[in-house]
């Protein structure tokens, strides 16, 4: 092969690079797609220019109080308890299981303990694995510590929620191996996600929009970080914010759509249903939080000042509808008489009849508490039956206002074939269309509630 020749192959090869490059880049940045709260559309200035009231922090009546309330209530805001202590270890301490497609992630200790724990962390090594997501040993944090929302929290308030962690006890808890398969387990990999899906940029105010409205979205997406749930996500895992709190399955439980569609959404939802909601983890008419969003809510969202509840209110309220597949109409109240309405799956109507039907009638309209009231039910009218399953096999711990008992657990009680048959009774009975749940799915989901 000549000079010459060799020369337009080589040009032609750096083209192609090229030509890939740019197209890889393009398509990062497709996928980045639009920041958490572009929707609004409005302008963003940077906090020291923002005219109006502080939206970032702790409420007004608490701005006076030392650094560790403050950041005790900011813990709480962002539900840092649950994520970091496993069912039934100690507060703080890891071992929290994120079941992946790809193997299992386990939490990590943040207690001040300076051996398994953060209680050698300087300040800054602090605010850049929360705003980073990068250890104090250089390694990247796997977006499961979702850093990618907590970027967004001002410097100030996250050295607060370290002031209060370092005032906890310190707990001896070292990490549990993770069992990722690979590429998964190979973190150098995050910096390359890192560097297209974290903007690492403190909250910006719009000015479009009133202060509660800011102060709604500081706390549901730098604290709360509702996306992290509720928005689907890409091929990349990153949230995908073009279907904004449009619901998605994670830890096996389906987060539901939040966004203002009138039918699959809460866009019919009053003002005081979605509060009643995210306050108690009830609304009327419209179900009960169980699962993580149980845990949300007795954990974080339910220590929230009312104003800071009204204020999420204003923001998610804003959001833009987002079409999901669930039924937009909800079945109503089912038949008293057990001879009426749905008859097939005798099996299902077995376990029912002998453990449900005491508490939550043949109608799905309870008389013990509107907390066991099956009908308009969100989990009952999803045709999956997952968060059925779920709520059968662990139970729900939602926060009743009116004294009246959770829904135990019956995942010791019944098989993988039971649960399966009183669910998908149970979605036929009381909702738009029954769910077809066998043995082996059951049997996945036990197995994902159990980590």
């Amino acid at each position: 092969m000549g000079m010459k020749q060799r020369g337009r192959v080589l040009r032609v090869l750096l083209i192609i690079v090229a030509v890939v490059l740019v197209a890889g880049i393009g398509f990062a940045f497709y996928l980045r797609g639009p920041g958490p709260t572009d929707f609004a559309g409005g302008q963003k200035v940077a906090l020291a220019d923002y005219k109006d009231a502080n939206p970032t922090s702790v409420p007004a009546s608490m701005k006076d109080t030392d650094p560790v309330k403050r950041g005790e209530y900011l813990a709480k805001a962002a539900d840092c308890m649950v994520c970091h202590s496993a069912h039934d270890g100690q507060q703080y301490a890891g071992g929290f299981a994120f079941t992946l497609p790809f193997g299992t992630i386990y939490s990590t200790n943040i207690t001040p303990d300076k051996e398994t724990g953060i209680g050698n962390y300087t300040d800054q090594e602090f605010l850049v694995a929360m705003h980073r997501g990068v250890r104090k040993d250089g390694a990247r944090l796997y977006p499961a510590m979702p850093f990618a929302s907590y970027t967004y929290m001002t410097d100030e308030d996250a050295l607060a929620i370290k002031a209060y962690l370092f005032s906890l006890a310190p707990l001896h808890a070292p990490a549990r191996t993770n069992t990722l398969t690979f590429p998964f387990n190979q973190r150098w990999a995050i910096g390359l996600w890192s560097a297209v899906f974290n903007p690492d940029k403190r909250f910006q105010p719009d000015t479009s929009k009133s202060a509660e409205w800011n102060r709604g979205a500081y706390l549901s997406e730098a604290l709360a970080h509702c996306g992290e749930c509720h928005t689907p996500r890409n091929i990349a895992f990153a949230l995908n914010n073009r279907k904004k709190f449009g619901g998605e399955l994670t830890g096996g439980w389906r987060a539901y759509n939040i966004s203002a569609d009138n039918g699959s959404g809460i866009g019919q939802w009053s003002d005081d249903d979605i509060a009643a909601y995210i306050g108690h983890g009830h609304a009327n008419n419209h179900g009960s939080a169980s699962g993580p969003m149980g845990e949300a809510v007795a954990e974080s969202l339910s220590r929230l000042a009312p104003g800071d509840i009204k204020a999420i209110v204003t923001y998610v309220r804003s959001v833009p509808a987002t079409m999901s597949d669930l039924p937009a109409k909800l079945a109503p109240p089912a038949p008293d008489s057990h001879k009426e309405g749905f008859a097939a799956n005798p099996r299902g109507k077995q376990v029912f009849e002998g453990a449900c039907v005491s508490c939550h009638n043949w109608n799905g309209v309870a008389d013990i508490s509107a907390y066991a009231t099956l009908t308009g039910s969100r989990a009952i009218n999803d045709p999956s039956g997952t968060n059925v399953a779920q709520i059968v096999i662990s139970g729900s711990a939602s926060p009743s206002v009116d004294g009246s008992p959770n829904m135990p657990a019956f995942g010791d009680a019944y098989s993988n074939q039971e649960i399966a048959d009183v669910t998908n009774y149970v979605t036929a009975r009381f909702g738009t269309k029954g769910s077809a749940l066998t043995e082996k799915d059951v049997a996945s989901l036990r197995h994902q509630s159990a980590e």
